[in-house]
């Protein structure tokens, strides 16, 4: 192997170090999975073909994340703000229940924790990185104009300096300190209360996700009443409905949602959170096919959160989940 094809093989490698970690970032300014992949893959692109500009004075990571910055910031100039369900209206009451589905790129995306949250061996700064990237900690960040974002991104989840923000950025630590400030008070204005931390889960939070999944699997309203709180929510991206509380999430499934009896629940994780792959029935045949990416919220032992994304040919192939269950393995 000759000296230049070690070193471009060696910079690839270093590149590709910082992929996950780069997708973390970019998934929390843009709000979508597959928009923060294509950021990323720019980012590494564009730091390919500009390594001759690349002088050491930096780290690569900083020189990395100043291009991911730009990229993310050229994507949202065109002014979408991705949104949950519950983020564009109140709760629909069951008797008015209609399934209107929004544009794809109108909604908050789930993402995979394999993509967006690198190995740490701090304990706290593990659960820092969780914690920003549930999808209710995402939506609050939404409504920070998009340097604001970056700002508090970089400041308050990666723990960077303010002078090293303000290189990244060009500006000055003043400017940076004043933009975390007002970033600060409008999360604070848009976030509900966190779930509570799951990584790993307790046993309380193991034995309430096995009531769960026997629960759903067994169409058991009375035993899912038991695991929801009753200010609990349902959202299904891409419709605009969610609904809240135990009542009116289980008169839902046992009328338009009656199809899902007898489905089955796949455990994966998302957002910092647990998940499951719900596949139901096959109405064509034996076995069990894709429904929805379910992210669950749990606070105070009690279930608070159903988010079920139903656009399952974009979810299951990045979740690495099979498109079809046979009867047995189920």
């Amino acid at each position: 192997m000759s000296d230049l094809t070690a070193t471009a093989t060696d910079f690839d490698s270093r590149l590709e170090g910082h992929r996950v970690e780069l997708t973390g970032y970019c998934y929390r300014m843009l709000g979508s999975a597959f928009e923060a992949e294509d950021a990323v893959q720019d980012t590494l692109v564009r730091a390919w073909r500009n390594i001759e500009k690349f002088e050491g004075r930096s780290s690569l990571r900083s020189w990395l994340y100043r291009i991911a910055t730009n990229v993310c910031l050229d994507m949202l100039n065109a002014g979408n703000k991705r949104a949950r369900p519950v983020d564009l209206s109140g709760p629909t009451p069951l008797a008015q229940a209609a399934l209107n589905p929004l544009p794809e790129n109108a909604w908050l995306e789930p993402m995979p924790d394999g993509r967006i949250l690198p190995s740490v061996e701090d304990p706290a700064e593990a659960a820092v990185a969780r914690e920003s990237v549930r999808l209710a900690f995402v939506a609050a960040l939404q409504h920070l104009p998009p340097k604001q974002r970056a700002v508090l991104i970089l400041r308050e989840v990666l723990a960077w300096k303010a002078a090293e923000v303000a290189e990244l950025l060009d500006t000055s630590v003043a400017s940076v300190n004043s933009a975390l400030q007002r970033a600060r008070a409008t999360l604070t204005d848009q976030q509900s209360s966190p779930a509570d931390a799951a990584d790993p889960l307790d046993e309380e939070q193991a034995k309430l996700l096995e009531r769960y999944v026997a629960a759903f699997e067994g169409y058991d309203m009375k035993a899912l009443t038991a695991l929801l709180h009753e200010d609990a929510i349902m959202t299904m991206p891409p419709f605009d409905l969610w609904l809240q509380g135990h009542d009116d999430i289980t008169g839902f499934m046992t009328s338009m949602g009656a199809a899902c009896e007898g489905s089955r629940l796949v455990a994966t994780s998302a957002n910092g959170t647990p998940a499951f792959a719900h596949y139901k029935p096959n109405p064509d045949g034996p076995g069990f096919v894709p429904w929805a990416v379910q992210v669950i919220d749990i606070q105070d032992g009690a279930i608070t959160g159903m988010h079920c994304f139903l656009d399952t040919p974009r979810w299951f192939p990045l979740f690495g989940l099979p498109d079809h269950l046979e009867a047995d393995a189920a």
